[in-house]
């Protein structure tokens, strides 16, 4: 009977073990969202959600006439692993008072959202000089900009093959700033105009510089 019951216990004391285990391990599912609404600009509205354990991210850049919409897109481990590090220095949000509170012009009214379980903070400012929350900005506006180009790319090169040189134009102005976190994520379309004699010659010219100058600084 006594061997029986420590064997009883001993089970019982190893599942509460691995379940202690896989709790630690477990993904925490924690969302790193950023929005943008600014009426008169283009885009006027902005967002983009982040995971912190999935590459899979989703973005919505539209005008706030136009039907919402998310759609996913990818951001690579090591871009979340710096914006979620961005998060923890800025308390995920908790209690924090980021604007400037200062008489500047309207730049958009901006929110940072962490979500974690039942734990849910926000912070929403129109400019800001907190080091942290200037970086956070700065990847989140570079994932929506480089977004941008790639749904432009992606329009022109199955609606207006004439119009993709200038598409690339402006692609190029906002590398040449390195204004976007992956501009790796470019290169399959880059290649497959570069290979594609449906494609004008400049064109095809400028997305093979692109890329071999995309891959020279990866």
């Amino acid at each position: 009977m006594k061997t029986s019951l420590l064997r009883f216990f001993l089970v019982i004391a190893a599942a509460l073990a691995a379940c202690a285990a896989l709790s630690a391990t477990a993904p925490s599912g924690a969302k790193l969202t950023f929005r943008r609404v600014f009426k008169g600009s283009s885009p006027e509205f902005i967002e983009i959600t982040v995971r912190e354990d999935s590459d899979t991210a989703a973005y919505e850049i539209r005008q706030l006439d136009e039907d919402p919409g998310a759609l996913p897109f990818q951001v690579s481990a090591a871009w979340r692993t710096k914006m979620f590090d961005l998060a923890a220095q800025l308390k995920h949000f908790q209690g924090q008072d980021l604007d400037v509170h200062r008489k500047i012009a309207n730049l958009g009214e901006k929110t940072f959202r962490w979500e974690s379980r039942s734990e849910v903070h926000e912070a929403k400012f129109n400019y800001t000089l907190n080091s942290a929350a200037a970086q956070l900005l700065q990847i989140f506006e570079g994932l929506a900009r480089q977004q941008e180009h790639v749904d432009l790319i992606t329009r022109r090169m199955k609606y207006d093959r004439l119009g993709i040189n200038d598409a690339l134009l402006q692609f190029e102005s906002d590398l040449n700033r390195s204004l976007m976190p992956e501009p790796q994520r470019v290169l399959p379309m880059l290649d497959q105009i570069a290979g594609d004699s449906r494609f004008v010659d400049i064109a095809r010219q400028r997305a093979r510089s692109l890329a071999e100058r995309i891959r020279h600084q990866g």
